[in-house]
């Protein structure tokens, strides 16, 4: 295997992890405000995707992959809001352990490392683009 074939794979072994990041963290975001069903009942538990490397032989490198979703185990917010459905006998609704700041900087350091990603790869391409046109010459 030659070494772009090999930068191409370890880029899109980062491209897929990142984009798996970026799905968990949208879903956090989507659920942000979410409340249980019946009173008292607890609301969507913010994810935390869990990474790991794993050695690929082909390419003889350790590549990213997202190995698990795991629940976040920090406690719910609780905000006082005596009329609404899923309020408990003291009027406290919980609401998701979800931080908006938290997830918006989770979301751009994915989108980050996606870029650099993307940025490999676009690279790889050109650097193959021009090798064949040295040898159409």
């Amino acid at each position: 295997m030659d070494k772009a074939s090999e930068t191409l794979q370890i880029a899109a072994a980062g491209l897929r992890a990142q984009s798996a990041r970026m799905r968990i963290i949208a879903e956090n975001v989507a659920n942000a405000e979410s409340t249980g069903q019946t009173p008292g009942a607890d609301p969507y538990q913010r994810q935390i995707p869990v990474f790991e490397s794993e050695l690929n032989r082909e390419v003889n490198a350790r590549m990213v992959r997202m190995s698990d979703v795991q629940p976040d185990q920090s406690e719910f917010r609780l905000i006082y809001e005596p009329g609404h459905p899923a309020a408990n006998e003291e009027g406290y609704v919980k609401y998701p352990n979800v931080s908006s700041l938290i997830e918006l900087m989770d979301m751009r350091d994915a989108q980050r490392s996606y870029e650099a990603n993307l940025t490999m790869v676009e690279g790889t391409r050109r650097m193959l683009e021009r090798t064949l046109d040295l040898l159409r010459r």
